[in-house]
């Protein structure tokens, strides 16, 4: 799936435009795994407030960016034919949600595997039949040809709220109050089937998770029974341990400048390119930037095989997943230093009287703890002269 295909789906999840017609689920004791209580509700009869919030929980699992909080589920041709956890799912999708050993069997799979630790959570279910609109060349509508039924799941902790103190208008005073137990935004989801080219993928499901550091390989094993996909932490990890095996002392401050700055450049030459699909990067992008950079052609071929030990060979990665383009953090036992990525390449290596330094130019006035930083009387006598 990409960008423009979830957008179009999470429109559905608008009050005007749903037609889901019953909201599904049970509310789990996260310490015993046992149901607490069942939720199975008509969506029109609920309040209008009520109906949006459950409209907005099940939007939040469409939501983050692919790659990261949004990672493509693959069925194997064998699980599709012949798989328990792609029959069972097949089963909530064409019974539209209403077979309930269908819907108890699903819940009891949540509940022996996910841990949310002491927090209760809430299983919510929907099922919605979208009318897919047709578009002719000139991207408008014209007519419907295909149905899209499918399903949306997502599994939200449930918190205690802690005592505050309340206005009570009745008695014009202030007490001691809690709201209860709040439904919190989900930690995980998934759609199923995948709305792959605007039309139904039964080999595909759309996972969301909303830390992309913490997947919940438990709920996919559980749910999906496929290989868990690596997270954007552990692909950052590897993909950092992978240039610093191949380069080994090589690996400077320049050669992590120019990875860093050409991995950005493709993050943001892909936002200007408004491209619904990922951003993506491959071995041998970051073969070029190595090569550009000066690394040695051993050095670089050292990368490729890394990178195919760690990814599979022929692997695309998101770049988002790689670097943090919002930071550059240079670390040592003493000191942190972060600066903003678009200036990263400002910072120079130096040997200053036999030891290694940092330098970084100034340009500017500069503030230390809020305080602004005077030169000091030798630097301004230097400067006046």
């Amino acid at each position: 799936m990409n960008q423009k295909e979830i957008s179009e789906l999470r429109r559905r999840f608008r009050p005007e435009k749903c037609a889901v017609s019953r909201i599904y689920g049970c509310y789990v004791n996260g310490s015993s795994r046992e149901v607490i209580s069942y939720l199975d509700e008509s969506l029109g009869l609920l309040p209008q407030e009520e109906a949006e919030k459950y409209l907005g929980l099940l939007k939040k699992s469409l939501s983050g960016r692919l790659g990261r909080n949004l990672i493509d589920v693959v069925f194997s041709t064998k699980q599709v034919a012949e798989g328990d956890e792609h029959r069972l799912l097949m089963d909530l999708r064409d019974s539209e949600l209403k077979n309930a050993e269908a819907r108890n069997l699903f819940y009891q799979k949540i509940m022996d595997t996910v841990d949310m630790g002491e927090n209760n959570y809430l299983i919510l279910l929907a099922h919605d039949a979208y009318d897919v609109p047709h578009r002719n060349k000139n991207d408008q509508v014209d007519g419907s040809d295909e149905v899209f039924s499918y399903i949306l799941c997502c599994v939200c902790p449930v918190k205690g709220c802690k005592m505050e103190l309340g206005y009570f208008p009745g008695e014009n005073e202030f007490h001691s109050c809690a709201a209860g137990q709040i439904v919190s935004a989900p930690d995980l989801g998934f759609l199923f089937p995948a709305f792959d080219q605007r039309s139904a993928n039964i080999y595909n499901a759309l996972y969301y998770a909303r830390k992309p550091e913490e997947l919940h390989q438990e709920f996919i094993d559980a749910v999906f029974r496929t290989e868990p996909p690596m997270s954007a932490a552990e692909q950052k990890e590897s993909f950092q341990s992978a240039l610093t095996e191949a380069l080994g002392d090589a690996c400077g401050l320049e050669v992590v400048q120019a990875v860093h700055g050409g991995l950005l450049g493709k993050i943001e030459a892909h936002k200007e390119s408004r491209d619904p699909e990922a951003p993506a990067v491959t071995a041998g992008d970051v073969e070029d930037i190595l090569a550009d950079c000066g690394a040695a052609p051993e050095q670089t071929a050292a990368f490729l095989e890394q990178w195919n030990d760690r990814f599979g060979e022929g692997a695309v990665l998101n770049p988002e997943n790689l670097i943090d383009s919002k930071r550059f953090d240079i670390k040592s036992d003493l000191v942190t230093i972060s600066i903003d990525p678009e200036h990263s390449a400002m910072v120079e290596t130096r040997i200053i009287d036999g030891r290694r330094c940092l330098l970084i130019p100034i340009e500017s006035d500069v503030e230390i703890n809020g305080i602004p930083m005077g030169l000091g009387t030798e630097a301004a006598e230097q400067e006046a002269t």
